[in-house]
């Protein structure tokens, strides 16, 4: 079995808010495997390990461009958080949601090939990228893009410049615009339950059969308890399925929301700033020793 490093143990601690021991412990029972010590904290402690998952792990902007019904939203990435607030890093992060929604590029070197100058560099975004490295002293890239031009209406939320929402719609552009809020703080996985991922669902499933194991209760009974917990768990992270932010009862789902505003919205993207991402976790301690120690060799 592979040796459990405090490393292992602070990365999993980061991601779940669990006790220090008891992530050491579920590292163990994983034989190092991350994922599965995850899984096993989530059986063992509940949504308690779960909360700090969604910690953003790299720094960047979200930025979107619309017009009419064509848009664009895209995520840039940098290194540290100051220069995410760079005016120059902002414009460009800005100026390629605009080209994305204009020009309609395949992928991210389609994107980077377009032409586009800015600081004095150019003449395509890429050149731009490159020389605002040289000059920022930071690395920077474009991670993903979502883009749409299918004729529906458009409405789009930038919560700061970290979470970024498009919502694709027909109907009322004030709802549009209060379900595009909604994503951004509630953060669904798909519009209905039939669009969440199967592997999300799988994965749900898998937990909620190990809870129920535990509670040695007959099989039958195991059986609904576990499909009671995927249904659940569907409604939470369906967009049409939760409740509204803005209800005034508490109750009332975004569904019926919609209904009364006689709109239909067919889809979203929401981006987070660096979901997804392992940021690299700098050693101050070892890297004091490290200088020493290179002192003392000269």
């Amino acid at each position: 079995m592979p040796a459990i490093t405090a490393s292992m143990v602070a990365e999993l601690r980061a991601k779940t808010d669990a006790p220090m021991m008891e992530c050491k412990k579920a590292l163990t029972e994983a034989e190092g495997d991350l994922v599965r010590a995850e899984e096993i904290l989530r059986v063992k402690l509940g949504n308690k390990a779960g909360k700090a998952a969604s910690r953003v792990t790299a720094e960047g902007v979200v930025a979107a461009s619309v017009n009419g019904t064509t848009g664009a939203l895209i995520e840039v990435n940098c290194e540290t958080d100051f220069v995410s607030k760079n005016d120059s890093f902002l414009a460009f992060a800005s100026a390629a949601a605009k080209l994305v929604a204009e020009h309609n590029p395949a992928d991210v070197a389609a994107l980077s090939a377009l032409p586009y100058e800015q600081d004095t560099f150019g003449p395509t975004l890429e050149d731009v990228r490159k020389g605002l490295i040289g000059k920022i002293g930071e690395n920077m890239s474009i991670r993903r893009f979502k883009r749409y031009a299918d004729g529906g209406q458009l409405a789009s939320y930038l919560h700061g410049t970290r979470i970024g929402v498009i919502v694709e719609f027909d109907g009322d552009a004030v709802a549009a615009k209060d379900v595009a809020m909604h994503v951004a703080a509630m953060k669904p996985a798909a519009l209905s339950s039939s669009e969440v991922s199967a592997e999300l669902v799988e994965k749900e499933r898998k937990i909620a059969a190990e809870k129920a194991a535990e509670s040695g209760k007959p099989a039958e009974i195991v059986a609904k308890m576990v499909e009671g917990s995927v249904q659940k768990f569907l409604k939470e992270v369906s967009l049409l399925d939760q409740v509204f932010v803005k209800a005034a009862d508490g109750k009332q789902t975004v569904a019926a929301y919609l209904k009364g505003a006689s709109t239909n919205v067919k889809g979203f993207t929401l981006y987070v700033v660096g979901e997804g991402i392992e940021k690299k976790q700098d050693d101050f301690a070892a890297e004091v020793a490290a200088q020493v120690a290179a002192a003392k060799g000269q």
